[in-house]
């Protein structure tokens, strides 16, 4: 899968997107394909406007959290190194292509999204790396030794995976900017 690919899909509800690859600053070079950055150059229409809202591509940009959680990933890859690791929301597949990067033995990037599924893949392929996708985290059996997930925390009902997390991993990593203040033992603030 390719840019051209990629906005194929995308402009199936935003006619102007064109998805670019894009360097990431601090990150050794890891790339994305992301939206441009001059998109919009004119009004969205109304149904344009409603799929933005209603259906969010959340694949089409780099969220706060998962740069941030990416960032650490190849500051420290002992994190990762040799682990098998799932990265949960994984959107546009930073957090797993960062994992894979840093030495992760198996990486799997789970998203419900179709697209960013897609976009994982696209991702995963310009870096270089091997990235396992799969659609809903409930149907994978196996257990991993690390969980990553960054800014899947937005809506309080996801809290309730963060049990599900420690029930198939010892260990794992939220990252998420919108929530301050977080107090689910026996999660910590690192």
């Amino acid at each position: 899968m390719t840019a051209d690919a990629l906005t194929a899909d995308i402009r199936q509800t935003l006619s102007q997107a064109r998805i670019v690859p894009q360097t990431l600053p601090d990150c050794g070079g890891l790339q994305l394909y992301l939206l441009a950055a001059d998109f919009p150059q004119d009004a969205l229409s109304p149904t344009e406007m409603h799929a933005a809202l209603h259906e969010p591509a959340y694949w089409i940009f780099c969220w706060a959290s998962g740069l941030a959680l990416a960032r650490k990933i190849l500051r420290e890859p002992d994190l990762v190194r040799g682990r098998k690791v799932l990265d949960f929301g994984a959107g546009s597949g930073v957090v797993a292509c960062a994992a894979a990067l840093a030495g992760a033995r198996e990486v799997v990037a789970c998203d419900i999204d179709r697209a960013s599924l897609l976009a994982c893949r696209a991702n995963a392929g310009l870096n270089g790396v091997t990235v396992r996708l799969a659609d809903d985290f409930f149907a994978l059996t196996e257990d991993f030794d690390l969980v990553l997930a960054a800014d899947v925390l937005y809506d309080k009902a996801n809290h309730g995976f963060l049990d599900d997390f420690l029930a198939r991993a010892p260990e794992v990593l939220v990252a998420d900017s919108r929530v301050k203040n977080l107090q689910v033992p026996p999660y910590e603030l690192v």
